[in-house]
């Protein structure tokens, strides 16, 4: 299977093909999802909670994103994948921004960056899409605003709030992004954006009429404890996991295993 491009992406929207996207951040999930042909995979800065146990997404640094996107980028034959910028790594400056988003791509192989926020992201955007890279925006409940929204709350409840998505996301689109997570809004709303643009919107807690859905991996493989009211667990590999390194445990304690089945021979004189 060729590998998949943001142009790929954009004329999925155009076809009528849903696209799917989950998280990735190391070698055998990447290989993993890419062999069950998931589109995207995106090595989100979510790898702050479900891999380094911090209690948001903000401590990620941009040298641990190089380093699992790289992990990810080897084992994504034909899945497209995206590196998701950190906090603190665009917000500064157009010219730190487009840096950084150039060092995900060369040294961390990133095939295009997500980067949050909207109007207020324009200037950094232009200057990432002018030095060749596509960009996925991200709308509504955008992480890294953590304490700015006083955690992980819905936006968009009010006609108003829901109007002024609306226009980001299609400022976002004549920027020239080539696709726009909408995360945790009304339904209503990500139809209504969905509708209005042109490029994809893949949607996680944004309701069925986005053009595409993401999920963090971990969350919807029961691997974490946290469960968002929009997660749906597709199999329980924590109580999966748990079992059989009990079983091991056990087996070992009590000298079942290894018996000699499991050894090498001995070696010829």
């Amino acid at each position: 299977m060729a590998k998949i491009t943001a142009i790929d992406i954009v004329n999925m929207k155009n076809k009528g093909e849903i696209i799917t996207m989950l998280t990735a951040y190391d070698y055998v999930i990447s290989s993993i999802l890419d062999e069950a042909e998931t589109d995207i995979l995106l090595v989100g800065d979510t790898m702050g909670m479900v891999v380094y146990g911090h209690s948001t997404t903000l401590p990620v640094t941009l040298e641990e994103s190089i380093r699992h996107t790289q992990a990810v980028a080897r084992g994504a034959k034909s899945s497209m994948v995206v590196g998701d910028m950190p906090f603190g790594t665009f917000q500064v400056s157009k010219e730190e921004s487009i840096k950084n988003a150039i060092k995900l791509v060369k040294i961390g192989r990133a095939e295009a960056i997500k980067l949050e926020g909207g109007i207020e992201r324009i200037d950094s955007i232009k200057g990432i899409l002018d030095a060749g890279i596509p960009v996925m925006g991200h709308l509504g409940l955008t992480p890294q605003s953590y304490h700015k929204f006083g955690g992980f709350k819905v936006q968009g409840r009010t006609e108003e709030e829901g109007n002024f998505l609306i226009e980001e996301a299609k400022a976002l689109e004549e920027t020239g992004i080539f696709s726009l997570v909408l995360e945790a809004i009304p339904w209503e709303v990500a139809k209504q954006i969905t509708e209005s643009i042109s490029i994809p919107t893949i949607g996680i807690g944004a309701g069925p009429h986005c053009d595409g859905q993401v999920l963090v991996t971990y969350d919807m493989l029961g691997y974490f404890d946290f469960k968002a009211k929009f997660v749906k667990r597709y199999v329980n590999l924590k109580e999966q996991i748990l079992n059989a390194v009990s079983k091991y445990n056990k087996e070992v304690r009590t000298g079942v295993f290894p018996d000699l089945s499991y050894s090498y021979e001995k070696p010829k004189k």
